[in-house]
């Protein structure tokens, strides 16, 4: 048997009930009213009660058809206008709930009423937004954690190439070495060559790994002093500076508090200071400076071209420049550095200077 929708259910359940109260009604009357007594006044104030059953009972008679016919129209009116005043505003709450589960962004249950429908409709309206907000949360953490693999896929390919040119140059080396092959009999130059090898190839490693464990650390937050922190942070590169007659110039306010993780901050703008100093030739100057809540780290050298400074932050990218310096290093330090500035929600720039030549890295705090 197919069951009833709720508009006829209401409607049946509505009139049944109004129907048997109607008939209850008249059936009462119907029996109780030739029973009653009659009280009639006459002009010298007597009451005289008197039984007129027969004459009661023909009126009931009369009058039962017409009042049980009218009640039955009302009741039936009624009973319909009361289903429909229920029935409309489920109605349209599940029309609504059907386009919700289309996940149509614009879907919404409409509010008429301020009664239990009424707060029906608006707890689906609430349940529906929060559902819709915790997919599009789930869509971002799903693209940020499909970027975060590619990236890792990426940097592992980029890593075991740069691994292998060094690795490649070794054995090579290491293998005429064993067979006594032309001047590589010389043990005494090509077996420093070696060690030296081992050890690029070993800091290689270290920074590969390092760099591998960025995005795996979760370091909360905490109130820090950044002057106390970079006066500390620049002492190990104003030594370096002296002892390459690079000047090293340090001009910070007395304190700047700010709020973020001191460990993944500090290695960023170490490898800042790292770069600044490498790549500036003696007689010029490295300068970190605060403007309001810019800290500022500049240093004297050849300008680098607009098209090579965002590549400059992909891993293992070294323009032909550094690669012809010995110290030009292996191409992950600004990576590491794009990578916690952004993890961190810091802004930065780094860009060309005119006056003097050079380069500037701003950091937003």
């Amino acid at each position: 048997m197919k069951r009833l929708k709720l508009f006829p259910k209401i409607f049946l359940y509505t009139m049944s009930i109004m129907l048997f109260v109607v008939v209850v009604t008249h059936g009462l009357i119907y029996l109780l009213a030739p029973r009653m007594q009659l009280a009639v006044s006459t002009p010298d104030d007597v009451v005289i009660s008197i039984r007129q059953e027969q004459f009661v009972t023909e009126a009931v008679e009369k009058a039962l058809p017409i009042s049980l016919n009218c009640s039955m129209l009302i009741s039936i009116v009624c009973s319909l206008l009361f289903s429909k005043a229920i029935a409309d505003p489920i109605k349209k709450i599940s029309a609504s709930t059907e386009q919700m589960m289309k996940l149509d962004h614009g879907a919404n249950c409409p509010i008429y009423t301020k009664d239990e429908i009424g707060t029906l409709a608006q707890n689906v309206n609430d349940l529906y937004s929060n559902l819709l907000s915790t997919i599009e949360h789930l869509d971002r953490e799903k693209d940020a954690v499909r970027d975060m693999e590619q990236s890792k896929v990426d940097f592992l390919r980029a890593a075991s190439h740069e691994l292998k040119t060094p690795m490649t140059a070794l054995n090579a080396t290491l293998e005429n070495m064993i067979l006594g092959v032309g001047k590589y009999q010389d043990y005494a130059t090509y077996l420093p060559e070696c060690k030296e090898m081992v050890e690029q190839l070993s800091e290689m490693v270290h920074e590969i790994l390092e760099a591998s464990k960025l995005n795996t650390t979760d370091e909360p937050a905490k109130p820090i002093d950044i002057v106390e922190l970079m006066v500390e942070l620049c002492a190990p590169y104003q030594m370096i500076a002296a002892a390459h007659q690079v000047i090293f110039l340090l001009d910070l306010p007395e304190q700047f508090p700010a709020t973020l993780p001191a460990g993944r901050f500090s290695k960023a703008v170490s490898n800042v200071l790292a770069n600044a100093v490498a790549y500036t030739e003696a007689g010029k100057s490295v300068s970190v400076y605060m403007d309001e809540n810019r800290l500022i780290i500049e240093n004297e050298c050849d300008p680098i071209p607009d098209r090579e400074i965002r590549r400059l932050f992909e891993p293992f990218y070294r323009p032909d420049f550094s690669r012809s310096q010995e110290d030009g290093g292996n191409g992950l330090g600004l990576y590491i550095v794009d990578t916690l500035l952004t993890s961190m929600n810091i802004f930065y720039a780094f860009a060309p200077m005119k006056s003097p030549l050079g380069m500037r890295f701003v950091i937003h705090l």
